[in-house]
């Protein structure tokens, strides 16, 4: 007998619900290459969200470990004579020790890291500015008058050496001048939510019209280590710098004593006058962490200090979330 043809299956045959299935696989599968959230190279390609996958320091930052840092129970108050505290964890803002953080004190020199911040703004590393005025008060770079020095030569003077007259050279060639400056200065201090802030000279000279707190230094402070060439300046022990000319050089000392001395000291900025007693503005390392410890009126800024890193390591832990 000769053999039957198979039967052809017309497509009015199949099952709709054949096609209904196919449809819903083939949607799912062009959803995966569109949004799969893996890491795959090849999916990649076809991501929506091609940024998401390409840019591996985004990846890191979405999914890296927190650490909440905590302080001990129990613990010890550490002995310290400075009328006003704050000390921070750094990369999470979290409080680790306060006291009087909120009372408006003398900032003295502490002020010059506003200084820095209003200038920045206006000025950049290569300009080129000029002594308008001798100041004789106080810490002095010993500028003279008519010297021409780099902005970034003058920030040296102004940030590890402390002196007035670089801080004063700032101001007066500032647009509009010392006056002008003074209110930036205080505009800057707004911008930071500095409540307990006025400022009334660059340099940080006793002022009834001069005050701030702990934790408003602890804003300014923040905020100038987010500039990385600031930060480096503030942890140099010492360097010489020149005017334009190279006629006058100026060999500059850092006035913090614990740099290089306590290991994880970053520096940042000293404060001293009558009034004000003795201030210190520290950026200390441990462990991969970073701390912030700001020290107003104190009769030892340095022992004081020093007690604050030593309770450091034996009072704060972190836990991993």
């Amino acid at each position: 007998m000769p053999k039957k043809k198979p039967e052809q299956v017309s497509t009015s045959q199949v099952p709709k619900a054949f096609y209904v299935r196919a449809s819903l696989a083939i949607t799912f599968f062009a959803l995966i290459l569109l949004f799969y959230p893996g890491y795959s190279f090849y999916t990649s390609l076809f991501s929506y969200q091609r940024d998401m996958f390409l840019s591996g320091e985004r990846r890191t930052k979405e999914y890296q470990v927190l650490y909440v840092p905590y302080v001990k129970p129990q613990i010890a108050t550490p002995s310290l004579t400075a009328i006003s505290v704050y000390l921070i964890d750094l990369k999470t803002a979290t409080p680790l020790y306060e006291k009087n953080q909120h009372m408006r004190l003398f900032p003295a020199s502490t002020t010059k890291v506003i200084t820095a911040l209003t200038a920045m703004d206006k000025f950049t590393f290569d300009d080129v500015l000029v002594t308008k005025r001798v100041v004789n008060d106080g810490q002095l770079m010993d500028l003279v008058l008519g010297e021409k020095m780099t902005f970034e030569n003058v920030l040296y003077g102004l940030l590890v050496h402390s002196g007035n007259d670089a801080a004063y050279m700032i101001a007066d060639s500032y647009p509009g001048g010392d006056n002008a400056f003074i209110k930036a200065m205080n505009a800057k201090a707004a911008a930071l939510k500095m409540r307990n802030s006025h400022f009334d000279n660059p340099a940080g000279l006793d002022s009834a019209a001069l005050y701030s707190s702990a934790f408003d230094l602890s804003l300014a402070a923040r905020e100038l280590l987010k500039n990385h060439e600031l930060a480096r300046i503030v942890s140099i022990k010492s360097i010489t710098v020149s005017d334009v000319d190279y006629t006058h050089f100026h060999y500059l000392m850092n006035v913090n004593q614990l740099l290089g001395k306590i290991p994880g000291i970053g520096g940042l900025k000293t404060g001293k006058t009558d009034l004000a007693g003795e201030n210190l503005i520290t950026l200390y390392k441990k462990n991969g962490h970073e701390f912030l410890i700001v020290l107003l009126k104190s009769e030892d800024r340095f022992a004081d200090t020093q007690a604050l890193v030593e309770w450091i390591g034996q009072n704060v832990n972190y836990a991993t979330l």
